[in-house]
């Protein structure tokens, strides 16, 4: 018998998990607990969590600031539940989210899971154009939407549900200085140790992700970097696909200079900007969201690239090793 426990990790984002809560007020299947795990917050949500404590079966913890893996793996052993649901506090449920995840693992039970995120109506301009940027097929091969192989599917720790005996057996997610990334080693980890996972593609959240360029820059910049590391400990996992934004930025920065010869060796970034504009147009409705996807797509490109570029010298070349974990186990395994 399903008994859900969801956990919600949150740092200093009080009127984010405040729609979060009103979100899990309005699903049509309450039969849930819900833990709000405070992670050293200097602006705390504890009233706001107080207020929905007549609406929802919720529990409240303040811990010090240890960043989110340790704070979801403080919430999973307060929780009473045997499967365990994990949201980000910038995330919104639709309605049936939680009907559709207890009848999806009822007919097709999975250890692991893990849903894709779109865009609510309600977020601003730069929030769609930066959600269309990250699950795009043209700008990412569709892999954080819902494109991924079913056989091989790694959740994310945005919209990730998994069941105790994986927390039991794994010591939950890995214990590391690492952020982000901590989702994929324990994915990683799960599917080494022969569970399956899958995605239900109709289980999506509506995910805000970063409010401006500057915050989503540094966010991709740190998925390019621990992009690395992960390939570095767990070479199996790495796929050619992996260094495209690397060589997107070297090849739009040859082109450039090219152009100076030829205006012609510009057409291959036109027609990619035109590919992004046009798709997100027909996506998206907006004429202003499909010209922000542009600039949201080439900060993507330039932050993961950069990213990745950078430490891939640092790791490979310098044999620098920021997180110590070349030298000693990457997982933090009970």
């Amino acid at each position: 018998m399903l008994q859900f426990s969801i956990i919600v990790p949150v740092y200093n984002r009080p009127d984010e998990i405040e729609e979060l809560l009103d979100s899990l007020v309005k699903q049509s299947n309450k039969d849930f607990e819900l833990i709000v795990v405070e992670d050293g917050s200097t602006i705390k949500c504890e009233d706001i969590v107080e207020s929905f404590k007549d609406k929802l079966n919720v529990k409240y913890f303040y811990k010090e600031n240890e960043k989110p893996a340790i704070a979801r793996n403080f919430g999973m052993s307060k929780a009473s539940g045997n499967y365990f649901l994990f949201f980000d506090s910038d995330c919104i449920l639709p309605d049936n989210y939680m009907g559709l995840i207890h009848h999806e693992l009822k007919i097709d039970y999975v250890d692991a899971y893990g849903g894709p995120d779109n865009a609510h109506p309600s977020f601003t301009t730069i929030q769609k154009a930066i959600n269309y940027s990250m699950t795009s097929v043209v700008t990412t091969g569709g892999i954080r939407g819902s494109a991924e192989k079913i056989d091989k599917f790694y959740p994310r720790s945005f919209n990730l549900g998994l069941s105790k005996e994986v927390y039991e057996k794994t010591g939950g997610f890995p214990i590391t200085k690492m952020h982000p990334g901590e989702d994929m080693v324990l994915a990683i980890e799960i599917i080494k140790r022969g569970y399956r996972t899958r995605l239900v593609k109709n289980a999506f959240v509506y995910h805000k992700r970063r409010t401006n360029l500057k915050q989503f820059y540094r966010q991709v910049y740190k998925f390019g970097k621990t992009r690395v590391i992960m390939s570095k400990v767990y070479p199996d996992t790495f796929k050619i696909f992996f260094i495209f934004p690397t060589l997107f930025v070297l090849g739009c920065l040859f082109l450039i200079l090219m152009s100076f010869l030829s205006i012609y060796f510009l057409a291959p970034i036109a027609i990619f900007t035109v590919a992004v504009f046009l798709e997100s147009l027909v996506k998206n409705k907006s004429l202003t969201v499909a010209i922000i996807s542009v600039v949201t797509t080439v900060t993507q490109m330039l932050g993961y690239g950069v990213g990745f570029l950078k430490t891939a010298i640092e790791v490979h070349l310098l044999k620098k090793d920021e997180y110590g974990v070349f030298s000693k186990p990457f997982y933090n395994q009970n």
